[in-house]
């Protein structure tokens, strides 16, 4: 009995290897230096964790910035640059990346003009990839990936004007004038070469 209660007080009193690193770990984020712009002081009730919300409404041909979480390949490496010991022990660093052509929540129309503008982005799978690094935040770098996704969609939105008639009328006679320009100055040049050159004697 005195043996059994010895061995008790021994694994209550030496606590295990994975329970000490445990306690370790609580203890470093506890007292580890926390910036006064760090996610938990700006957003003290929020959980920091992804999800989906519920497609809006229905815009129409138009972007309306819904982007599914669920549907791209998002993947996190050590950031670059300064940043001190902290960059290298946490992989905040942003890659995301879905195929496009296959991207349900783009409007076609919009599609079509992204596959044609970002054909030398895309990968030879298909995938479309965007990075970001701009912080030492994984949620804040994942906001600004989508941000650009945003940017780059609105982009090839919006839709160019079509030239009057009378704008191609003068976009034609410019072409024209600088044709004749262009030949001018390559007779001259070839002239200034003739003569430059000696007449040729018979002997």
């Amino acid at each position: 009995m005195n043996k059994i209660c010895g061995r008790l007080l021994s694994v209550l009193i030496k606590p295990s290897v994975q329970s000490t690193k445990a306690l370790n770990n609580i203890a470093a984020r506890t007292f580890s230096f926390r910036s006064d712009l760090s996610l938990e002081t700006l957003y003290p009730k929020s959980k920091l964790q992804l999800f989906t919300p519920s497609a809006p409404i229905s815009t129409g041909d138009k972007f309306s910035g819904y982007i599914p979480i669920n549907e791209l390949n998002i993947t996190y490496s050590r950031s670059s640059g300064p940043g001190g010991q902290h960059v290298n022990c946490v992989n905040t660093k942003v890659d995301l990346r879905f195929k496009l052509a296959s991207a349900t929540w783009i409007p076609e129309k919009t599609k079509e003009k992204l596959l044609v503008g970002l054909k030398n982005k895309i990968s030879k799978e298909g995938y479309f990839v965007i990075k970001s690094d701009l912080t030492r935040s994984q949620q804040m770098n994942l906001a600004d990936a989508l941000e650009k996704l945003r940017e780059i969609i609105r982009k090839y939105e919006i839709e160019t004007p079509q030239p009057t008639d009378e704008t191609l009328e003068k976009i034609r006679r410019r072409k024209e004038r600088a044709a004749r320009e262009r030949l001018f100055i390559k007779r001259k040049r070839s002239q200034t070469k003739a003569d430059r050159q000696g007449p040729n004697v018979d002997f």
